[in-house]
């Protein structure tokens, strides 16, 4: 059985993924972007340096939990220094966002050391998608400051490069992230996402977060773990792009049962993925599985609400916005602890100050 891959559509705007410097710069920019969830999952990467996918992914941008970023370009500074709140960033934080930063450095042909400010509202690190509101919004920022001028779909790509899921918070509403084709060049170049127009209808997602600390196993470790060990990756791997045409087909339509439906199959399907890498690797936790459960329970009883749950194991709900409420307080009393957010779908990344915002 071979892997699934799909070329993405070009975006019009060449084949060059650098973009051209402007001659005129802020010497600061604060750029906002919010998180996505996704309902056709992104894991596993054909390429890991450029952050190439194996298959098409497909997200919800919501409008809660932003994450809002400042890049100064200091000359007094002989090292970029990043902040996160109020807090130094750990190194391996730092010396991740100073890898990106060199990336944009290089496209614009320019220099000078950062001061990143930036700060979280949704806990790092527990798979409710940190990393993609953060790279989407650093990428915007910093490439503000740095002098590019980025269209959407090139912005798409320099995200992607910090984080895959970034790729698709630089989109509001719904997103799809092509995984594109080949390495190199070619596959930088059609690896990127778009943002999905959809008909008229209501959908909501009900953030149940079970247990906000950061994950033992990383995003990416687990990946590599799963793709290279997995018995059952290729199997899930091949459902993604009908998974991804069957949500494409209900948003023409405004059919939130089949977009849940197949959401929480693919969700599923890639967590057991995961429970058959060597060794075995387990986000979801007893909590998680109650929620599960009592998503099913209402379901039973007639509501439209279904569940996808990212690498952590935190439960999101989706169901029609009139339902939210009931919802969130049904699945907030499956155990002790639970925290429920009700969210819609949200913008994409936007400069608050700086380049013209």
């Amino acid at each position: 059985m071979s892997i699934l891959y799909t070329t993405g559509r070009e975006s019009g705007a060449g084949h060059e993924s650098r973009t051209a410097a402007v001659e005129s710069t802020p010497d600061h920019a604060t750029a906002i972007a919010h998180p996505n969830i996704a309902l056709v999952k992104y894991w596993g990467k054909r390429d890991d340096s450029l952050i190439l996918p194996v298959t098409d992914s497909l997200s919800m941008t919501v409008d809660i939990f932003p994450t809002v970023t400042t890049v100064s370009i200091d000359p007094q500074v002989r090292a970029d220094t990043v902040v996160f709140g109020e807090e130094p960033a750990p190194e391996h934080i730092r010396a991740r966002i100073t890898r990106f930063l060199d990336l944009i450095r290089e496209f614009a042909g320019a220099s000078g050391h950062a001061v990143v400010h930036t700060r979280n509202s949704v806990p790092t690190g527990a798979g409710l998608a940190s990393s993609a509101s953060g790279f989407a919004a650093l990428a915007l920022a910093a490439a503000t400051v740095y002098g590019l001028r980025p269209d959407r779909a090139t912005l798409s790509r320099l995200a992607r490069r910090g984080s895959g899921s970034a790729c698709r918070s630089v989109h509001g509403g719904f997103a799809l992230w092509h995984a594109g084709a080949g390495w190199g060049a070619d596959g930088d170049h059609s690896s990127y996402a778009e943002q999905l127009y959809t008909s008229e209808f209501d959908p909501a997602m009900v953030i149940t977060v079970v247990d906000d600390r950061a994950k033992r196993i990383s995003s990416r470790d687990a990946m590599h773990r799963t793709l290279s060990t997995s018995p059952l990756y290729l199997a899930w791997a091949n459902t993604c792009a009908a998974d991804i045409a069957g949500i494409r087909a209900a948003l023409g339509c405004g059919d939130l049962d089949a977009i849940g439906r197949i959401a929480e199959h693919n969700a599923l399907g890639m967590h057991a993925t995961m429970l058959a890498a060597r060794p075995p690797i387990r986000y979801l936790s007893p909590k998680s599985v109650a929620v599960l459960d009592r998503i099913l329970h209402l379901r039973e009883q007639g509501l439209c609400v279904y569940a996808t749950v990212d690498a952590g194991p935190n439960v999101v709900a989706l169901c029609h916005e009139s339902d939210a409420v009931a919802v969130a307080a049904e699945l907030g009393a499956a155990g002790e602890h639970i925290r429920t957010f009700i969210a819609r779908p949200g913008p994409g990344a936007a400069l608050v100050s700086g380049g013209g915002a």
